[in-house]
């Protein structure tokens, strides 16, 4: 069954971040050489200090739900069937925050601090997509 929802872009300088995500089932995320700070989304500069000097990090892949918002709408064609679905943003534990769903929970139970964990979900032969789930203790 072909994926679809939109796929994101791949470009020389995220392609590492995508690659650890499909080979390693890791999150890696930019942090520079020079002030230490890690940072999302994506750039080709730290935002911290302006410097080109970074490296790909694995992150630990757990955070807490930062904020959340559940969409009763169709935007996109592909999404029709998830009605209603969720969007966070997570904290991750290094500092960055990331938009993605949470899955494995239902909308309900989503709250603020909620501790989740990283998970990946194969869309296409190219394309891993980081997701989170709730930790359950």
């Amino acid at each position: 069954m072909p994926y679809e929802k939109p796929l994101p872009p791949v470009s020389p300088l995220n392609k590492p971040y995508w690659d650890a995500a499909k080979e390693k089932r890791e999150l890696h995320l930019q942090k520079c050489r020079q002030c230490g700070h890690t940072w999302w989304p994506i750039a080709p500069i730290c935002p911290n200090c302006h410097v080109r000097d970074y490296k790909w990090e694995k992150m630990s892949g757990k955070g807490k739900v930062n904020s959340w918002v559940v969409f009763h709408q169709r935007y996109f064609p592909g999404f029709e069937k998830e009605i209603p679905y969720n969007v966070c943003e997570i904290e991750l534990e290094e500092g960055p925050r990331v938009m993605t769903n949470l899955v494995n929970a239902k909308n309900e139970e989503i709250h603020m601090g909620m501790p989740v964990e990283v998970v990946f979900e194969d869309i296409t032969e190219e394309i891993t997509l980081p997701k989170f789930q709730p930790i359950r203790k």
